[in-house]
């Protein structure tokens, strides 16, 4: 596999994180003075969850007030700035803090009561990768201790950085409470208790105790909370079954995409075969896919062109020509990387899920992937599907989708129940798989701009016949 793209952008991002850092390390004591509250709340909490005298890894410690604070027989803190953790080991000499990058510690071998990441995980570039690396440190009584911020509280919080009233931050990963549960159950860990703090941010005699001892605790009120914390356990590590896939890439106009699709493709499976699907295309997008098949006669790569329009048509084309046992759907624009698709695989083969569904919507993107209306259109449509649907659907439009060929089957036999409806074929899946009681599962991935050509949808013709589709989706769901 090519991870030449990947291993560049990885290293870009991380270098502005460690340099945003550095560059912060000399004001880190002020930032902490000026709020004060929230830090003690935080310290109070991971107190009470972690007993005196245990043994507990910190990834992201900063400069070591929260490791401090807990009173561990070994406290270990790693933290990707050199200058932070200069700082740590000159404030708490007892215990050991090493520069190292979160998501690869390949030089520790030791094993941990308690592994913490406190307000870090928004900047990891693969927080999946990272949580499933968590394994090594953990014997089955081992807990994992993520805390982190609701991200309703996001323009206050933004307000605060521009009028010098919190520290500054690296743009974050938007995520909820269920996406890092999600997170977790994909790396092999169980959630066993979640909480959310503190309502009330800042000390003011009486009220600070009135609004946070007694106000968020009421429901409804608890989800405005800034705090939220998640404690997880490892488990089992799912056997892989060996799988054959098809990986179905519908596309029209995308001549700039086609050799990078087969040489960024990793090889999943015992089989391996790519069908592409092409949609009348005019900028000679016929000719460079027979062209790339004749330069890479090691690989099953089909090529079909489709009889209707659109793209659910191309899909259903290539799922109806695909001989593999997992049927995989890849856009031609490149906008969801080819490399992600192993953590497709993973989830379907170590049967996380059933039908696993790819989401753009929890890594910060990068500029121009995907504009303000669509993002707004894509927020409004999960709302709408998590409760017509009654199973969490963060984003209904992301067109990478995975499946066993077997259930599509199973879709395919009962699509009359909906009819020949969807034009863009993500719809028509996740009906199918609902209406089937499949297990689905989202896999988080980040968002690409194109690199080659425009995109093909239409914000408001098509927004207005996804609206129509959400209706027609309450009445068959709802209404019967």
């Amino acid at each position: 596999m090519n991870n030449q793209f990947q291993n560049t952008a990885s290293t870009d991002f991380k270098n502005k994180i460690r340099l945003r850092f550095d560059a912060l390390a000399g004001d880190r004591d002020k930032w902490l003075r000026r709020n004060r509250y929230y830090y003690e709340d935080q310290h109070k909490y991971f107190k009470f969850l972690i007993p005196e005298g245990s043994s507990v890894l910190e990834l992201g410690c900063g400069t070591g007030e929260l490791l401090s604070a807990v009173a561990p027989r070994r406290g270990l803190g790693i933290d990707l700035s050199p200058a932070i953790i200069a700082a740590a080991q000159k404030k708490f000499p007892g215990l050991d803090f090493r520069e190292g990058d979160l998501e690869c510690l390949d030089n520790l071998d030791e094993q941990f009561d308690f592994i913490v990441l406190s307000d870090v995980i928004g900047l990891l570039q693969d927080i999946e990768a990272t949580f499933r690396g968590l394994h090594r440190f953990c014997r089955s009584d081992s807990r994992i201790i993520i805390s982190y911020y609701n991200f309703l509280w996001e323009p206050l919080l933004k307000l605060g950085e521009k009028i010098g009233l919190k520290m500054p931050q690296q743009h974050q990963n938007w995520l909820s409470m269920d996406d890092i549960d999600n997170l977790l159950y994909l790396a092999d860990f169980q959630v066993v208790k979640k909480e959310s703090r503190l309502l009330f941010p800042k000390r003011v005699p009486i009220l600070t105790v009135l609004i946070n001892n007694y106000v968020a605790s009421i429901p409804g009120l608890q989800r405005l909370c800034l705090s939220r914390y998640l404690v997880a356990r490892p488990l089992k590590r799912s056997e892989e079954r060996s799988f054959s896939t098809s990986i179905i890439i519908p596309c029209r106009n995308e001549k700039g995409n086609i050799e990078a699709a087969v040489k960024r493709l990793p090889q999943l499976g015992s089989r391996q075969e790519i069908i592409f699907v092409d949609g009348h295309s005019t900028d000679g997008t016929q000719e460079k896919i027979k062209s790339v098949i004749a330069a890479n006669p090691e690989k099953d790569i089909k090529f079909l062109v489709q009889n209707g329009v659109g793209k659910g048509d191309a899909v259903r084309m290539g799922f109806c020509e695909a001989t593999g046992d997992i049927l995989m759907i890849l856009d031609a624009d490149l906008t969801v990387a080819p490399e992600d698709l192993v953590k497709f695989y993973g989830a379907l083969a170590s049967a996380k899920g059933e039908f696993i569904n790819g989401c753009r919507l929890v890594y910060s993107m990068e500029e121009q992937a995907m504009r303000l209306l669509n993002m707004l259109g894509n927020k409004f449509f999960s709302l709408a599907f998590t409760r017509i649907l009654n199973q969490r659907i963060k984003d209904t439009l992301c067109g990478t989708k995975v499946l066993l060929k077997s259930n599509y089957e199973k879709i395919a036999a009962n699509r009359k129940y909906f009819g020949e409806f969807d034009p863009f074929g993500d719809f028509d899946l996740l009906f199918g798989a609902s209406k089937l009681n499949l297990k689905i599962v989202e896999i988080p991935i980040r968002y690409r701009a194109r690199t080659y050509g425009e995109t093909q949808i239409s914000r408001f013709r098509h927004g207005w016949l996804l609206l129509k589709m959400t209706v027609f989706a309450f009445f068959k769901f709802k209404v019967m």
